[in-house]
């Protein structure tokens, strides 16, 4: 198909099924990368570091009620994002809550942004990353060094988290 040179950036569908730019999903994703990347917490090339990036993401695309992802000042964003992603709020039900409005609102043809933070999500909760059991009994026959304790199977939302709300607070 020749270039006619009308290429869509916002979302919308492009003219003549030409390539759409998923650029909110991409936007949420690069600022979820750089406060973990400043954070230092974790390789970037670690399954962990995933888990972090696409849950700050998430929380970032999805915390976007008025589309004005590309114009918002991330300082001003990162009292409403610790408060997202801080242990006491029910992070993933608001997830599966924001997702099915979204999913729903797009009337039964996702933008690729949606469908970015769909396979996202998709990802988070069937993944399973084998962690440190933070709910084992200390002293209890458990090695001092953690990377030695007992291990569980975790859910990557459950990992990704916490990793997310620590970069966020250490920005």
């Amino acid at each position: 198909m020749p270039h006619t040179g009308h290429e869509s950036t916002d979302g919308a569908d492009g003219v003549g099924g030409e390539l759409v730019v998923p650029m909110a999903w991409l936007y949420a994703e690069y600022i979820a990368d750089e406060l973990l990347r400043t954070g230092d917490l974790m390789p970037p090339t670690s399954f962990e570091f995933r888990a972090g990036r696409d849950a700050l993401a998430l929380t970032v695309f999805l915390s976007d009620t008025e589309g004005e992802l590309s114009g918002i000042r991330v300082v001003s964003q990162l009292e409403n994002w610790l408060s997202l992603t801080a242990c006491d709020h029910p992070w993933q039900d608001w997830v599966r809550t924001r997702m099915a409005d979204l999913t729903a609102r797009a009337a039964g043809s996702p933008t690729p942004d949606l469908a970015l933070a769909q396979d996202a999500w998709r990802w988070l909760e069937e993944t399973e990353l084998l962690a440190t059991d933070l709910d084992a009994v200390p002293g209890a026959g458990t090695p001092a060094d953690e990377d030695d304790g007992p291990k569980v199977w975790t859910p990557a939302w459950q990992l990704g988290l916490p990793l997310g709300h620590l970069a966020i607070h250490l920005f």
